[in-house]
């Protein structure tokens, strides 16, 4: 697997933990209310609502919750005056590293990233540094099928309902789409019996650069960090890096 999909599988199974912190669900919360606030609070007419929402739910964020944050979104409810920007740099090893953020003080977390940054090894760059790097892209995780359905099957599933691509990944497969065609793949899946594991919108990198040794483990640790903090709401990277670093962080 790439380096991409190996820390978005590590981070979905820390997803748990962070739920009980409370850290996932106020970062969901905040997604939700600021698509309600660009898109308006029907996610049949908004997509970026639509897919907040669902990713919500796969995290088992309860309804009355993203009733609340649609709410304080559409201004039906009072709620934080966020502003969403994005943050781009280097990480030890010469991975891209690119963010989004919500903020309501700009400055107080500009602050917090640079420092983040220089502390694990790592720089913040300029505007436009690294992003031409990654592509907006739909990303399922899927399980193997029911009744022996096998890889070409999946492919004819996700081919037919207009994926992009479909190749294996650890146990599972994973499916490329163009952004406006993810729920329209995840529908198709789950027609089918196939368990979707995760599905989302992401800033996928267009090649990767393999980084080893001490530069490898504190890259994770500045991807850690950069997760970590409260307006950071993603975090994308081009690195990949040697199983046995893989193991050790994930253990």
């Amino acid at each position: 697997m790439s380096g991409h999909s190996k820390w978005a599988n590590i981070k979905h199974r820390k997803a748990q933990v962070d739920a009980k912190k409370g850290r996932l669900y106020s970062k969901l919360g905040r997604e939700i209310m600021m698509a309600a606030r660009r898109g308006g609070g029907n996610p049949e007419t908004n997509f970026r609502l639509k897919v907040a929402i669902q990713k919500a739910r796969d995290a088992s964020l309860p309804s009355e919750n993203i009733m609340r944050a649609i709410r304080r979104g559409t201004g039906e409810l009072e709620g934080e005056q966020l502003e969403e920007f994005t943050y781009e740099g280097y990480g030890p090893g010469g991975a891209a590293i690119y963010l989004e953020l919500l903020s309501s003080n700009r400055n107080r977390t500009a602050a917090d990233i640079r420092h983040l940054f220089a502390h694990h090894g790592g720089n913040l760059g300029e505007s436009g540094c690294v992003a031409w790097m990654f592509e907006k892209r739909g990303y399922l995780a899927v399980e193997p099928g029911p009744g022996g359905m096998g890889e070409e099957d999946l492919m004819m599933v996700a081919l037919e309902a207009g994926a992009d691509d479909l190749k294996p990944e650890g146990s599972g497969f994973a499916v490329i789409t163009a952004p406006e065609a993810l729920e329209r793949v995840r529908q198709a899946f789950e027609a089918r019996g196939v368990k979707v594991a995760r599905a989302e919108i992401t800033m996928l990198p267009k090649s990767t650069v393999l980084v080893e040794g001490r530069d490898a483990e504190r890259l994770l640790e500045l991807m850690d960090a950069l997760e970590e903090h409260e307006d950071v709401q993603n975090v994308y990277a081009n690195f990949d890096i040697p199983d046995e670093v893989w193991e050790r962080y994930a253990g």
